[in-house]
């Protein structure tokens, strides 16, 4: 019998209020060794201060906080401050003192590089992406027994993120998260840290099941409500008859009443709060003649990079359709942005020519939000002109209403843009471009600094556009949820399509990696997919005459072990259906769960090896 994790961090009933109504009152939760939580809430539900609370920063004004002693605890912050001349080596070592030095040392190399960021950079030279890097490889290298990560996907490319989680998987310490992006917490997590209006609800079960958890919490809730609002209303009926000779235990009854009411009102309208959704109609149809708006023709491109010269597209042609949903992958510095710009005019090829339709129109999110003036309040950003309505798709709208429907409280009207964080940034830059969105909608990292909540209305809002939509993301769900196509920009002037989302260019990465008799994980350094005729004769070139023992003996036991694998499956996915399962053992609720995902990634890899040998032996029959 496996013996219990050890519980490294304990906090018991504590308050914290900064204003007359407390953040968390009788706040209590664990962190045992080894846990991986996802912390997930809406906007301004606490999650800062509950990490504060953790990391020991925040004052409790009742309560027990009790950390395991020796214990350490590392946080990767949103905002970091760099000294002058400070570099990225010396930043990351800042807390890291004598012999220490030695044994971490070796790391450094292997997370700035997979983090793509030069140890011997100059801090305060970085931009504010490449200073997030830093702040993660410090996180990293320090390897805390509770780790704290906020966002550590912002600014990372798809390259960088999935090293990202293969790291967090092996890590032996604690994880703590909080992120925007669902593939990454469901592929790290298997606890949920839920706070939802002031209180903490835990799942046993990583982020890949919550929707279906906090779904069912909150019909649980709803149902109850209901049930509370009809015995309320008895009550109610009962004090407004008027009972002859009200003795005091009528009349405290009749109190009563009126306590049960209010307390109904107040648990209804936050239950309204907590299921509510942006309001945002659909975005009108796009209407346009023409069924190829824009052309890439041979298209070179190139930027010089100190003495050698930094190959961006080359001999590029592509043709974008009216109503095509395409996304954009790449590391940062492979050419999104420079593709971009070309579209709309803002850069010149090399070589080749970009002909666009005269009658394109682009709405076009920069990701550095250039388009926002921090001296401008939010009512000036959308109301240039003055007045309080604002244009939206055609429709007057009043400013208050508008800003509402993106979850900005009306009284924040005349707040300046520098007042906002880099969320609130984002969704005032939605607001503006989505007012009045043109032929086609280009969006460049939209999602970095978003809410869930945020992110499902952007998606909402986007599987109702109906024109060309153009999005660079590295958010791997996002994407699947938004685009049919992937444009890869690989590096070196390679660029890949693929029809789909990005689990569709994924599995077509595996489909055209180099075979491996090992049956290794696809490397993440993606290769040029080859053409049919290439990848042909490259089949013919290395097969062998006949298949090795090892591997027909594999080629024959694989269909059985796939039946039992399907078998398995079956069973697992019939037990967690059944609703006292979870109720009446949450813990081996969670357990089952997670076998049964190893189970699916097991007979999923099962299958593609047995097709892989299949198509070996094929080609040898062929060629015999």
């Amino acid at each position: 019998m496996c013996a219990a994790p050890n519980l490294l961090l304990s906090v018991k009933d504590a308050l914290v209020r900064y204003t007359e109504k407390p953040v968390f009152e009788g706040l209590s939760f664990n962190i045992h060794d080894r846990a991986r939580i996802a912390l997930v809430g809406k906007n301004g539900a606490g999650k800062s201060t509950l990490i504060n609370i953790i990391t020991g920063v925040q004052d409790m004004d009742d309560g027990e906080r009790w950390q395991s002693p020796g214990s350490t605890i590392g946080y990767l912050k949103q905002d970091i401050i760099p000294q002058d001349g400070q570099t990225v080596f010396d930043y990351i070592f800042s807390e890291i003192k004598g012999e220490e030095r030695e044994l971490y040392a070796y790391k450094v190399d292997i997370i700035t590089d997979a983090l793509q960021i030069d140890p011997q950079a100059i801090m305060t030279k970085l931009s504010g992406g490449q200073l997030r890097r830093a702040g993660l490889a410090r996180a990293l290298v320090e390897e805390p027994d509770i780790l704290l990560l906020d966002e550590p996907t912002n600014h990372l490319d798809l390259e960088a993120i999935e090293w990202l989680e293969e790291y967090l998987n092996q890590y032996n310490g604690t994880l703590v998260c909080v992120s925007h992006d669902r593939a990454f917490l469901a592929n790290i997590t298997t606890q949920v840290f839920w706070l939802d209006r002031g209180s903490l609800k835990v799942s046993p079960q990583g982020f890949r099941y919550f929707d279906a958890w906090s779904t069912e919490l909150l019909e649980q809730e709803e149902r109850e409500l209901k049930n509370r609002k009809q015995s309320v209303s008895i009550e109610v009926a009962w004090a407004s008859r008027g009972v002859k000779a009200r003795v005091k235990r009528n009349m405290r009854r009749v109190e009563k009443v009126r306590e049960m009411r209010e307390k109904l009102r107040a648990d209804l309208a936050a239950y309204r709060r907590a299921t509510s959704k942006m309001n945002i109609k659909p975005v009108k149809e796009v209407d346009a003649n023409s069924k190829v708006v824009a052309e890439f023709h041979n298209v070179y491109k190139s930027f010089e990079d100190g003495h050698k010269s930094l190959k961006i597209l080359d001999k590029f042609s592509y043709k974008i359709q009216r109503g095509d949903r395409i996304g954009i992958l790449g590391k940062n510095g492979s050419g999104k942005t420079t593709f971009l710009k070309m579209l709309i005019g803002d850069l010149e090829p090399d070589q080749g020519r970009v002909k666009v339709k005269k009658e394109m129109e682009f709405s076009y999110f920069d990701q550095k939000r250039s388009d926002l003036d921090p001296s401008h309040t939010l009512k000036k950003t959308l109301c240039p002109a003055g007045g309080d309505y604002i244009a939206v798709m055609g429709k007057e709208r009043h400013v208050y209403g508008y800003l509402k429907d993106f979850m900005f409280d009306p009284s924040r009207v005349e707040d300046k843009v520098s007042q906002l964080s880099g969320g609130q940034k984002n969704r005032l830059m939605l607001a503006k471009v989505l007012a009045d969105p043109k032929s086609c909608l280009i969006l460049d990292e939209p999602t970095n600094d978003l809410d869930m909540e945020t992110l499902d209305m952007l998606g909402e809002i986007l599987s109702n556009y109906n024109g060309t939509l153009i999005i660079v993301s590295h958010d791997r769900d996002f994407l699947d949820q938004t685009v049919t196509k992937i444009l890869a920009f690989e590096g070196h002037g390679t660029v890949v399509e693929c029809v789909g989302g990005y689990s569709d260019y994924l599995d077509m990465k595996r489909r055209t990696a180099p075979e491996n008799n090992n049956n290794e994980s696809v490397p993440t350094k993606p290769k040029q997919t080859l053409k049919d005729d290439d990848e042909k004769s490259a089949s013919n070139t290395v097969s062998p005459q006949k298949l090795t023992y090892k591997l027909e003996r594999e080629w024959q036991l694989l269909p059985n072990q796939i039946s039992d694998l399907e078998t398995e499956i079956d069973q697992m996915t019939k037990k967690l259906a059944d609703p006292d399962f979870y109720k009446n053992d949450p813990a081996e609720f969670g357990k089952t769960a997670q076998r049964l995902e190893r189970r699916k990634k097991k007979l999923e890899e099962a299958e593609l090896r047995w097709l892989e040998l299949d198509e070996m032996k094929q080609n040898i029959d062929a060629s015999a």
